[in-house]
């Protein structure tokens, strides 16, 4: 069973609306501007829906014109309020210099007014009003500029974190002044939610979006304010009263009419209340299940149904795949830029530290919620607890699962390597980041690791004492440390060190046997340029003391390589192509080559939660990326035998195959899509 909880971002269609859709299509499907009989049944059921909107909203004598959809709204109320504010100025009007929006306003808004105030030649100043640590408009910056604005846009409730907007504040704000100002107010995540009476403001466009609250994509509303200025986005055949052109889209007009009758009925939507008491209990499950989290919203002053949390040490990217291995969709804030893996812009308009910004995570549910549907997620979330404390991510740990070998941990290209003997209880730390400091004390505190060394490739560092010295394959003597059956050898580099890690004989650490060299940044171009001469000479140094197939780890890894070898250094940048097998593909694929090794990359807390794809007639081997170098050596063995890797939605598999064929192993795969796409090949075929 699929928890989602990311109804900010869309939510399912209600199953009045589904059937509502499939009625118009069948039955109601006229064209409403028709003057024969099934065209005037469309026309009564979209003035039905109309009428039912204008009631729910309050709306007056305002007008509701049926749009697309939110941006649409959007669009269409900026180019009105803009193209009355130039014929003002036309006519000899004072119009003010600003236009002003939420900091924390949706990027459709902003980018909406630069757009329009571009091509309408207008040059007024688009500004930002700034919000406080609440995520509240920031009320007397605002009575300063008031009275030189001439377009103001703020949203009721913010999509990312909830916070409710202070509306009458802002209208007092606006009266005070005396300002001429035009007032957009985005509703899209106030419907159903919130009570609204627009009627009762002095709002002037408020736009609304169908597929926020139950509804298909594809349909929405815009408030127009009796009297407000209007100009058409669309012309043409004379829709909407000449208002909106294009042929309306009447299923999606049904279903948005069958969710307002369900918002009307009493029984399909939850109280404000109710909706509390499920916002609290899934706070209370987080709070249980990873200690220190912090809720970056007040939960007074949001929606009911948001909340917008962080939890420290742990990225935003770590806790969405960890949600999505235990079923549960959740985001890391808008939906419109969740995939560019920024900090929420959001969150640092209202000032919040760094770590927040960039580890938090969205969880919102819509108000037609069920009870069970609350405590299924609420044992999800407490499932992700136990999961982080089988692997050392929690602060209360729990038999955790035996971590040895070489882990990889990245903080913003920044790499930090743990060398781990489990048997020996000892590892060895190289280059720490200051931001996973409390991740790494967690991890060596839960696997009760003696700590023999926290090294760095740049700059030089101290070596533990006592010490022990090894001569490396150029005869050079040099300081080394045991780590369990392995040894450790410092390399100095001129300003920086290498760390040589492998098995030493007699004293001696030849280059066949060095496995793993992490040498900073000696191999990174991006950082050097790969004609400087000081890069060049660091190869020739290394190429002196490891083999050709040793194992490079960086100290940044900014393009995913993950590791590298000289050999590979060598050869000329590129990326392989056709290393993906969609589902259809890979069944086949294994069917011709039974002895395929597919490989899971994705990390242990995934792997606890979920389950593993059907593959009991191959070789399957858990292999997180985060530990990949473990298993790079015995796989490059054996060139010849195919690796098909897999992932949550093969982005890292993908990665993971990137590295192998530029270390020379031809014969890798990704699974395309990762595990989501393969369920649903799996699903339909098992349905056919």
């Amino acid at each position: 069973m699929e928890i989602y909880l990311d109804a900010n971002a869309t939510t399912p269609v209600l199953a009045q609306a589904r059937v509502a859709a499939m009625q118009a299509m069948a039955e109601e499907f006229g064209n409403p501007s028709s003057i024969h009989s099934t065209g005037l049944k469309a026309r009564a059921m979209m003035d039905a829906v109309r009428q039912r909107a204008r009631q729910l909203l309050d709306a007056g004598a305002g007008q509701l014109l049926f749009v697309s959809g939110a941006t649409e709204g959007i669009q269409t109320a900026v180019l009105s309020a803009l193209s009355a504010l130039r014929e003002r100025r036309e006519n000899g009007e004072a119009i003010g210099s600003l236009l002003l929006y939420g900091a924390t306003e949706h990027k459709a808004v902003p980018e909406t007014l630069k757009h329009w105030n571009q091509l309408l030649g207008l040059r007024l100043q688009v500004q930002a009003i700034p919000v406080d640590r609440d995520g509240r408009h920031d009320l007397a910056w605002l009575r300063q500029h008031a009275a030189d604005a001439g377009m103001v846009c703020v949203m009721a409730a913010n999509n990312e974190t909830g916070v409710i907007s202070d509306l009458a504040g802002i209208a007092a704000v606006l009266d005070e002044a005396g300002s001429r100002a035009l007032w957009m107010v985005d509703g899209v995540q106030a419907l159903g939610k919130l009570p609204l009476h627009l009627s009762q403001t002095r709002i002037d466009y408020a736009p609304f979006s169908g597929h926020k609250l139950y509804a298909p994509k594809g349909i929405g509303l815009l408030y127009v304010r009796e009297g407000a200025p209007f100009t058409p986005l669309l012309a043409g055949g004379g829709q909407e009263s000449s208002l909106r052109s294009g042929t309306e889209n009447m299923s999606g007009i049904a279903a948005l009419g069958a969710v307002l009758a369900a918002l009307d009925d009493g029984r399909s939507f939850r109280s404000h209340a109710e909706l509390e008491g499920f916002r609290f209990r899934l706070a209370e499950a987080l709070q249980a299940a990873f200690p220190g989290v912090v809720f970056n919203a007040s939960l007074a002053l949001s929606l009911p149904t948001t909340l917008n949390f962080s939890v420290p040490g742990l990225s935003s990217k770590l806790l969405l795949d960890m949600f999505d291995a235990a079923d549960v969709r959740v985001s890391g804030g808008s939906a419109c830029s969740a995939a560019k893996a920024q900090p929420s812009f959001v969150l640092q308009a209202m000032g919040l530290p760094e770590w927040q910004t960039a580890s938090a995570v969205r969880m919102s549910f819509g108000p037609a919620v069920e009870e069970a549907f609350i405590a299924e997620a609420v044992a999800r979330i407490h499932a992700c607890g136990q999961a982080m404390r089988r692997t050392c991510l929690s602060g209360a740990d729990d038999e955790p699962l035996a971590g040895d070998g070489v882990v990889q941990l990245n903080y913003g290209g920044a790499c930090t390597w743990l060398l781990a003997d489990q048997a020996d209880q000892s590892c060895v730390v190289i280059d720490p980041q200051p931001e996973l400091a409390g991740r790494i004390e967690q991890y060596l505190r839960c696997q009760g690791y003696r700590v023999l060394a926290v090294l760095e490739t740049s700059p030089a560092s101290d070596w533990p004492q006592p010490s022990t010295s090894l001569t490396l394959a150029d005869g050079q003597v040099v300081q080394a440390l045991q780590l369990g059956g392995q040894w450790l050898a410092r390399l100095p580099m001129g300003q920086a060190q290498a760390y040589l890690l492998g098995k030493a004989r007699e004293g001696r650490l030849v280059a066949a046997d060095v496995t793993l060299a992490f040498c900073g940044d000696a191999l990174m171009p991006d950082l050097i340029g790969s004609a400087d001469p000081m890069r060049e000479q660091q190869l020739q140094r290394l190429a002196a003391v490891i083999g050709p197939q040793t194992l490079i780890c960086p100290a940044h890894d900014f393009d995913n390589r993950l590791a590298t070898t000289l050999a590979a250094e060598r050869l000329p940048p590129g990326r392989a192509a056709g290393v993906e097998l969609n589902a259809a593909q890979l069944a086949d694929f294994l069917l011709r080559h039974p002895e395929t090794l597919v490989v899971d990359v994705r990390e242990p807390y995934e792997q606890l939660l979920s389950q593993t794809p059907r593959l009991s007639d191959w070789a399957l081997q858990a292999m997180p990326l985060s530990r990949l170098v473990n298993g790079l050596q015995s796989w490059l063995t054996e060139p010849q035998r195919p690796l098909v890797f897999f992932c949550r939605s093969g982005n890292r598999s993908g990665q993971a195959v990137q590295c192998l064929r530029r270390l020379g192993h031809a014969n890798s795969y990704s699974l395309a899509g990762g595990l989501a796409l393969w369920e649903r090949h799996e699903a339909f075929a098992h349905s056919i």
